[in-house]
């Protein structure tokens, strides 16, 4: 990959840009934190060549709404499960909007 290859990736949310030490920076959280999350499958940091955890920025939107219900008081497995359970609600509702788009009678113009 070259230098400019890298600068377009800046804007892909699925890019593991961060470092597990910066991303419990951004996130005001611990490392033990982001690997507690990682053991209960909730995010998979992609790994560098030498094995260091990399994080993408929806990975630290997961990572940060599971903070926010562990700060409620939460526990971090509960949580876990609560994110997993609303992402697939969000999936449902966006292929239902599909289903119903298509399924639609097309519009007229009159």
């Amino acid at each position: 990959m070259t230098a400019d290859d890298s600068f377009g990736r800046l804007d892909d949310d699925d890019y593991p840009a961060y470092t597990m030490g910066r991303a419990a920076e951004m996130l005001g959280t611990t490392q033990s934190f982001l690997r507690a999350i990682g053991e209960a499958r909730l995010i998979t940091p992609l790994r560098s060549k030498g094995g260091h955890r990399r994080y993408s920025r929806y990975q630290l939107r997961i990572a940060a709404r599971a903070r926010e219900l562990v700060d409620q008081g939460t526990p971090i497995e509960a949580a876990c499960r609560i994110i997993i359970l609303e992402d697939q609600l969000e999936e449902a509702r966006r292929i239902n909007a599909e289903y119903r788009r298509a399924a639609a009678p097309p519009a007229t113009g009159a």
